[in-house]
């Protein structure tokens, strides 16, 4: 699933959850971000949910395009190696 917006944030991140849960019931099972260029921690829960989705699903989730301000987000709050997006940035 390819994100079609700018920003996540917490304004946004309930309905690009439930865009992502579906996408990954789908079997669609990599996320490109690359498009977005402004985050708040929302995002970084965003993230993990929709790892949690795939992992219910005994599937396992990639992310592309990461931009730098989430990276950096995911790494202060400490889950940058649990979201693996050490080799996902753009």
């Amino acid at each position: 699933m390819k994100l079609d917006v700018v920003l996540v944030t917490n304004e946004n991140a309930g309905g690009l959850l439930e865009r992502g849960i579906a996408a990954i019931r789908s079997g669609d099972l990599t996320i490109d971000l690359a498009g977005v260029t402004t985050v708040d921690s929302a995002a970084v829960a965003l993230l993990l949910a929709w790892q949690r989705a795939a992992a219910g699903q005994g599937k396992r989730l990639t992310f592309l395009g990461i931009p730098p301000g989430l990276a950096s987000l995911a790494d202060l709050y400490g889950v940058g190696g649990l979201l693996q997006l050490g080799n996902a940035a753009a």
